[in-house]
């Protein structure tokens, strides 16, 4: 089956479920697609009992999506942009001690934390796993996923200081996430590495990302002011997201962090200086439409990877055991920070519960651990991933809002406290 037949199933599936969903079901968009895709995925598995068997079928047209190539080379770099855009420097600014520890210091605590938690369980539960393996499983669970977490947080009600501080983080910490798994996937490769060459590889990602990401940012900002055609502008964020993207992989640096700084350049000093009212009318449509779409797209395809994933008792009692623990881990990732910094601010009431309970985990984790070369510790670990993902999507995603109403009250009073 060619790409665009596959692409065109896609988006007739997608385009059905969001019609169903819109019309009678009624949850959020994504989550909502993904629930179907779900339902699907579970009649194609139980189909056998009656005689019918589709499922070899299924997995062969699945099995040309390479899951992993498609988000973290196709998806990531449109999503992570349109998310930026949208994100108020001077909010972001305010929050930047708490995002910053968050998102740096917070993914590296989680990452030891659930590895050394998984080296433990997982040997206890019957399979052998070595530390850095369970270490690359606690850098690829411990982001909080941008692309799950934003498009649920703009209906949840949440302050806006308060949504700064969770998307803010699940912007860098996905960046952050990636470099701390690349460098664990190759020691693991290696067998060892110095503690210098991880420290400049670490450097040479992050900081090279966030500098590459400025420089294209500033240049497609004195780009954008010198025209006055929303069309030539929308093409130009469109070449910095894609050519960005691999121009960062070419010089080995983080391209999710790259795309995230460009994208927060051109979404405040372009806006404010380098777009007509026209511009930032059909730039944003046109970003938040991309949004959108891909959005769909990946939550189908969670949803359709049920099909996909091999059964196995002891990784989906792994799974079921590491809900809880990924929550305990991420409270006390979140408790110590705000802990520490409101002795100097206040915080918003209830940013601890919501900060734990709205750190959702989506398709960026399945990408990665789908990354892993084919074999039985990529087949455990991914259904570990998925048991987690599912809940934080389904469970937490679905509640979220109500938790935020509990602190907060409805979405529509002020929300600027």
């Amino acid at each position: 089956m060619g790409v665009i037949s596959l692409t065109s199933i896609l988006v007739t599936f997608c385009a059905v479920f969001s019609y169903i969903n819109y019309r009678y079901i009624k949850l959020p968009t994504t989550i909502g697609i993904m629930v179907m895709a779900l339902g699907l995925s579970v009649v194609v598995l139980l189909l056998p009992v009656v005689g019918i068997d589709i499922l070899p079928l299924v997995r062969e047209g699945f099995g040309e999506i390479d899951f992993s190539k498609t988000l973290l080379d196709g998806m990531l770099s449109f999503l992570l942009f349109a998310g930026a855009l949208h994100v108020n420097w001077e909010n972001l600014h305010a929050q930047k001690y708490i995002v910053f520890i968050l998102a740096f210091f917070g993914t590296l605590v989680s990452t030891v934390l659930v590895g050394g938690t998984c080296w433990y369980l997982f040997p206890f539960l019957g399979f052998e796993i070595s530390f850095i393996h369970a270490l690359m499983f606690g850098a690829l669970i411990s982001p909080t996923d941008p692309i799950a977490v934003m498009a649920i947080l703009k209906k949840a009600g949440v302050p806006k200081t308060l949504e700064t501080k969770v998307v803010g983080e699940s912007l860098f910490n996905d960046g952050v996430a990636v470099v701390i798994f690349l460098v664990l996937l190759g020691i693991a490769t290696q067998g060892h590495a110095e503690p210098s060459h991880v420290a400049m590889l670490f450097v040479e990602e992050a900081i090279g990302g966030a500098v590459l990401g400025a420089v294209l940012g500033y240049i497609t900002f004195l780009m954008l002011r010198s025209v006055d055609n929303y069309q030539v502008e929308i093409f130009l964020t469109l070449a910095l997201v894609m050519g960005g993207y691999q121009l960062a992989q070419v010089l080995h640096t983080s391209g999710p962090i790259a795309i995230v700084i460009a994208g927060l350049i051109v979404g405040n000093i372009g806006r404010a200086h380098a777009m007509s009212d026209m511009t930032k009318q059909n730039l944003d449509n046109f970003w938040e439409l991309i949004d959108e779409f891909l959005n769909a797209i990946l939550f189908m395809l969670i949803g359709f990877e049920l099909v996909m994933i091999p059964f196995n008792e002891t990784a989906f009692y792994a799974g079921l055991i590491m809900i809880p623990g990924l929550l305990l881990i991420r409270t006390l990732s979140v408790t110590a920070p705000v802990a520490i910094l409101g002795r100097f601010r206040t915080f918003s009431k209830g940013v601890i519960p919501i900060l734990v309970w709205g750190g959702l985990r989506g398709g960026l984790s399945v990408a990665m651990v789908l990354s892993l070369p084919t074999g039985d510790l990529r087949d455990f670990l991914l259904l570990v991933t998925y048991c987690i993902v599912l809940f934080s999507i389904l469970v937490q995603g679905l509640t979220i809002g109500r938790l935020s109403r509990h602190y907060h009250g409805h979405p529509d009073q002020d929300r600027t406290s």
